[in-house]
């Protein structure tokens, strides 16, 4: 597997707006997801983890789904969501912020939501080097390969990104699918108490959830042992707290991003240095790793 990843970011950004009959969308398949984030990375619970330990627990998200036709369900602030017994399941990923950027070989910087560890300026994920990047996006797209599904990296050649995917030969080490038969307990999740949810389903429609509610989740996810969706309810309580308190630069990054956007899609109003400034000072200067450097 080859790709030419160079000024094109389309696996990291929501570029809907620019392309919408190109850009694909994550509302497919026979469990759509309840938010409208565009390919979200879902997340090991080692990754999770990680992140907790690092005091990075403030970049993590919850996605549930709608169930399926045979799916068991539960009822939360009026929606049916997918559940094993009575407990919602849920996957764990990063969050995306609006940022100010120019994807897939655009000229003209926009109002786009972005990965949290993705740099505006070079289009280079600030975690390609480090322990911490994730499988998901280590592998991609070799999982969409082996399940003959159109690419982000297809999606871009056809709207005009150039050449993208060189070589589509899955490598033989490539992991399980994240939602595969071996998922429970480890990328998949069962939230134990779905009465505690009141609410949340509504803000998670409205991209509005608290830290709080976000902080549950992981939770959650770091009291389950892989192969099971059962919880150990101290591990769960000790991380939520710790998740809760999170305050790190990523997560400082999204708030402020976020109180600086315009609406999605719009163009920046600064020019390159004013905008490479507000980068800086955002991001860098407030302690986030750098990027590869690729030319």
């Amino acid at each position: 597997m080859e790709l030419r990843c160079e000024g094109c970011a389309g696996c990291c950004v929501d570029w809907r707006p620019l392309a919408p009959d190109a850009a694909g969308t994550d509302r497919t398949g026979n469990r759509p997801p309840l938010d409208d984030t565009y390919d979200l990375v879902p997340l090991t619970r080692d990754e999770v983890a990680a992140f907790l330990d690092d005091g990075l627990a403030d970049v993590l998200v919850p996605r549930l789904f709608e169930p399926a036709d045979a799916d068991e369900s539960v009822r939360i602030d009026g929606v049916a969501v997918a559940a094993a017994g009575d407990r919602p399941v849920f996957a764990v990923g990063l969050r995306k912020p609006p940022k100010p950027v120019a994807p897939i070989g655009t000229d003209r910087h926009r109002w786009l939501d972005a990965c949290v560890f993705l740099d505006p300026t070079t289009l280079q994920c600030r975690l390609h080097d480090d322990e911490r990047y994730p499988r998901t996006c280590a592998t991609y797209p070799a999982h969409s390969l082996e399940l003959n599904a159109e690419t982000e990296c297809e999606r871009v050649e056809a709207a005009g990104g150039g050449d993208r995917l060189l070589d589509e030969t899955v490598p033989e080490d490539t992991p399980p699918l994240p939602f595969g038969p071996r998922a429970a307990g480890a990328t998949v999740f069962a939230y134990p108490d779905p009465a505690d949810l009141d609410g949340v389903i509504s803000r998670l429609r409205a991209d509005a959830l608290t830290a709080d509610d976000r902080a549950r989740f992981v939770g959650a996810a770091i009291g389950s042992s892989p192969g099971s969706l059962s919880v150990a309810r101290d591990r769960m309580a000790e991380a939520r707290e710790r998740a809760r308190d999170a305050d790190s630069w990523a997560g400082q990054a999204i708030r402020a991003w976020t109180d600086r956007a315009a609406t999605d899609g719009d163009a920046v109003a600064l020019d390159d240095a004013a905008r490479e400034r507000l980068v800086r000072e955002l991001e860098d200067d407030a302690g986030a790793p750098g990027t590869p450097g690729w030319e």
